[in-house]
């Protein structure tokens, strides 16, 4: 077995996928964290103006993502996960007053396209057979590029799905982590596809389990901890300078880089890594959805992406949202207000407690150009493997992407 200390720069959720499956397999691990708490862009917080804690932002994994819910499973939050038995995604159409449920049956036959219950209305069967040259396109096509953007599987279906999975504009985006998307959801039949939502909030479900699992087997979490060097000797790391303290690497020492792109590309000489990003919106209103509302509701012709009706308040989340990002927040919430409470069918002149979430650097910026610079988790040097969503890990800037991405680092490690 492989001896030395881990040492995993960064506690977003690739960070502690790293961590806890190190721990898991008996070796010491010390995380050292920028932040003064655990989790990234994936975190839960009180927030005062509502009274309620909230996340920073809302996430929908799927029953596809293997290696997030083995993730749950390892810290003992395997339950943290909520959603329809079936695949069933409720949508409702603001420009055109309708609402339906696309329903694709489980297998990996898709049968379900030919019954106009199930399939989005207003189209045919033979509509969704374009599908195929999303999964068949050349690594510089868009998804633009790949697919008809015009008609009712576009707007009802494609685009809503195919930005809030990328987080980039269409027209730019890159076909081939579409296609990633499609195949191991949609493609891999209903079952595959089964929307997941952690209804309890991020950090019960995925980021204090994780840090009682880790406290539990010794390893060492340091907050406040931002690296300002790394120090190298020949082909491996020597020393991280933590700029008050340095920590000496034994030779049998490793280091996972679990931190943003653009903080290794900062940290790491001659390192490629995409430089580009794209921000998302999550809006908070304090207000008890219905009871007889869906869990997650897909919007069209509004601003309003999907709408999550978690117990105690009601959040929208805005993908690609770059064209927003100069609005007062108060407008942007009043604008969305309106929008869920016509959904909801609450009293949109009541506008609840509001809180409004800008991530300007939410995810790389899912182009055929960006996802060309994403590194592998192995460097040059002998004992440092990088982990992230930003890493090349095949798919976009995911929760399932990071949580991949810092188990192939772990277990690099592990290696002798």
């Amino acid at each position: 077995m492989v001896s030395g200390v881990v040492h995993v720069i960064g506690a977003g959720l690739a960070g502690l996928a790293a961590a806890t499956r190190l721990a898991a397999e008996g070796r010491r691990v010390v995380m050292h964290e920028a932040a003064r708490m655990a989790g990234g862009r994936c975190r839960s917080y009180y927030d005062g103006q509502l009274g309620l804690t909230i996340d920073n932002g809302n996430h929908l994994l799927l029953a596809c993502n293997h290696a997030a819910i083995s993730y749950l499973a390892r810290i003992g939050s395997k339950d943290a996960l909520a959603g329809p038995q079936d695949c069933a995604f409720d949508f409702v159409d603001l420009a055109q007053d309708e609402h339906w449920t696309l329903r694709p049956n489980a297998g990996r036959i898709p049968w379900w396209i030919f019954a106009a219950s199930r399939r989005v209305p207003g189209t045919k069967a033979f509509d969704y057979l374009g599908g195929a040259r999303l999964l068949t396109a050349p690594a510089n096509a868009t998804v633009a590029d790949a697919l008809q953007t015009q008609g009712a599987l576009w707007e009802r279906m494609w685009r809503p799905v195919l930005v809030s999975a990328l987080n980039t504009p269409l027209d730019v985006a890159s076909a081939r982590l579409a296609a990633a998307i499609v195949r191991e959801s949609l493609g891999a039949g209903g079952a595959a596809a089964r929307p997941r939502v952690p209804a309890h909030g991020l950090g019960p479900a995925f980021i204090d389990p994780a840090l009682a699992f880790l406290a539990a087997r010794g390893a060492e979490v340091r907050f406040g901890a931002r690296l300002r060097g790394l120090e190298f000797v020949n082909d491996r790391v020597a020393a991280l300078d933590f700029g008050e303290d340095t920590i000496t690497l034994a030779d049998e020492d490793r280091v996972i880089f679990a931190a943003p792109a653009w903080s290794a590309l900062e940290l790491v000489p001659g390192l490629q890594a995409p430089t580009q990003h794209c921000a998302i919106f999550n809006a908070h209103f304090a207000v008890r959805p219905p009871t007889t509302m869906p869990l997650l509701t897909g919007v069209v012709g509004g601003m309003s992406e999907w709408v999550f009706a978690f117990p105690e308040r009601l959040s929208v989340t805005i993908s690609a949202a770059d064209a927003f990002i100069e609005m007062a927040p108060e407008d942007i919430g009043e604008r969305i207000w309106r929008e869920v409470a016509r959904i909801a069918g609450l009293d949109a002149g009541q506008l609840p407690p509001m809180r409004i979430v800008k991530e300007k650097r939410a995810t790389f910026a899912a182009t055929p150009a960006q996802d060309a610079l994403r590194p592998q988790a192995q460097t040059r040097w002998r004992n440092l493997w990088l982990a992230g969503d930003w890493t090349q890990t095949g798919l976009p800037a995911t929760i399932e992407g990071a949580i991949r991405s810092g188990e192939r680092a772990a277990d690099l490690t592990l290696r002798p």
